[in-house]
């Protein structure tokens, strides 16, 4: 029976590992590694020709960067048309203008259809919140969300510059990600605050860190759990996307669902009301879960407030960071 039960384990772990390949996140996240090593263009094209099969959000924006590079701007156009056009739940300014840029590469029904798609009236769909350059959108931590409320005004503008000099410090923009190099556990904050939403982003924790650990703050609460799942002397063999500080409701993910440490991870993160659905790589780990006020758990979810980007003592990088508001 315990043979059995192992070779059950053993199968359902296999199974899950082909469904993690096969899952369009990770595709996208492998082609876009072997976009980073392509030299020659008619593999480059087709990768981006993959990329478009991958139907995501973010291998649009991803495709977008090619749009400038004469031998790639077909193959580029092509495929953002193709996503928007299938996904109209990406509708948005950014996916307007997406198309818009994409419009004089392709031609015949695409190009009608992108008429059409641009006729409609907009909506303000996923917003870029890392631009990829610098830190614009984004400050310094300042206590929790209840002390902040208690501040004076003047106190916390003071507060603020402070915490946006250290947060200065501790994170850049290295080649085009945001990257923690500090030591400390101060988080980056949005400058926006953000009631129900949904968010996007990537993230990568460094290999070579003392212990790689991180998580996503939502309305200013921990957190969105992000794990090095080797660490099992801190339960993280759980896997990552889980509610970590969840006391009542639950708190672990459903499956592992983390690539290897070192390569990159795509959450979808919703927030609605209280309640909290994640998608790691694609696969469903957090299942409209309350998410409980760490603060004090004697009240409800903070209504509106920001969202936070956590590094824990080691580096981490995100990129393409996405929040449509609900």
């Amino acid at each position: 029976m315990k043979s059995y039960l192992i070779g059950l384990m053993l199968l359902f772990s296999a199974s899950l590992s082909a469904q993690q390949a096969l899952t369009p996140e990770n595709r996208l996240i492998a082609l876009r590694h072997q976009m980073e090593q392509a030299s020659d263009v008619k593999q480059q094209r087709n990768i981006l020709r993959q990329m478009g099969e991958t139907g995501t959000f973010v291998a649009m924006t991803t495709m977008a960067q090619s749009l400038d590079d004469k031998p790639l701007q077909r193959e580029a156009a092509k495929g953002i048309a193709s996503i928007a056009l299938a996904h109209p739940d990406f509708d948005g300014y950014l996916t307007r203008h997406l198309l818009a840029r994409a419009l004089p590469f392709v031609g015949g029904k695409q190009r009608k259809a992108i008429y059409a798609y641009l006729s409609k009236e907009p909506v303000e769909g996923f917003v870029s919140h890392f631009n990829g350059r610098d830190l614009t959108g984004w400050k310094g931590l300042v206590e929790n969300p209840i002390a902040r409320q208690k501040m004076t005004p003047l106190a916390l503008k003071e507060k603020q510059v402070a915490a946006d000099q250290r947060m200065r410090d501790d994170w850049k923009v290295e080649d085009g990600l945001l990257a923690y190099v500090g030591h400390g556990y101060d988080n980056i904050c949005t400058e926006e605050q953000f009631a129900d939403f949904e968010m996007l982003v990537d993230w990568r924790l460094d290999p070579t860190g003392k212990e790689p650990d991180a998580g996503i703050y939502l309305r200013g609460t921990p957190q969105v759990q992000i794990w090095d799942i080797a660490r099992v002397d801190v339960g993280a063999q759980v896997g990552s996307g889980g509610l970590y500080n969840n006391q009542k409701n639950r708190s672990t993910p459903l499956v592992v669902a983390d690539n290897k440490l070192g390569e990159w991870n795509s959450f979808y993160i919703r927030m609605q009301g209280e309640r909290v659905t994640v998608r790691l790589n694609g696969i469903l780990v957090v299942d409209n879960i309350p998410l409980e006020n760490y603060w004090d758990r004697s009240l409800p979810i903070f209504p509106v407030e920001q969202i936070e980007l956590q590094a824990h003592g080691s580096r981490v990088y995100y990129r393409d960071i996405y929040i449509r508001r609900l």
